[in-house]
């Protein structure tokens, strides 16, 4: 088994040089619809199935979706920073050590899904309503020394979605076994 193909089985994120507004509206459209796919991607899996890791040493299912509540809730405050500051410096976390925390090892995911809806709709409502040069508003992120803007990051957003739903079909696929 490839590991490498399991960490990234859509590929690692490849930051668009070019977009178009179709591009952009697609990728709104991915996190847009994320919440309800996650949803009924988990639709009946029970505690031992949400317990199965989408790849060696890799996170639970209930890991990853605790995890997108996280991230996703980081990246609309990056956004709000990015659109109220000067060039912020955002702040990063340990995603790896967040996930070991009591409340990502929680069986009961579904208050991550309400989390995730509710977050996302504000989110979604935001990225609608930004113009091309709130879109080109940047934010600095200090473990990588770059500068991101807005419309790059949601690109990733769009990736980070489809790229942690495609683990969670990984891991109903193999059962948790590699």
């Amino acid at each position: 088994m490839n590991l490498e193909l399991l960490k990234f089985p859509i590929g690692p994120f490849n930051k668009p040089s070019e977009f178009s507004e179709t591009d952009i509206l697609e990728w709104i459209r991915v996190i847009e619809t994320f919440p309800n796919e996650l949803e009924s991607l988990c639709s009946g899996l029970d505690i031992e199935a949400l317990n199965w890791v989408y790849r060696p040493d890799g996170w639970s299912i209930k890991q990853v979706i605790h995890h997108c509540g996280d991230s996703h809730m980081n990246s609309l405050i990056r956004f709000k920073l990015a659109l109220t500051e000067e060039q912020p410096t955002i702040r990063p976390y340990h995603e790896d050590l967040w996930a070991k925390l009591e409340d990502s090892q929680d069986d009961d995911i579904s208050y991550s899904l309400s989390l995730l809806k509710g977050l996302h709709y504000r989110w979604v409502k935001l990225l609608k309503s930004l113009t091309p040069d709130q879109l080109a508003r940047t934010f600095v992120h200090p473990e990588h020394g770059e500068t991101f803007t807005l419309v790059e990051t949601i690109a990733n957003y769009a990736w980070h979605c489809n790229h942690h739903k495609a683990h969670i079909e990984q891991a109903i696929q193999y059962k948790g076994s590699f």
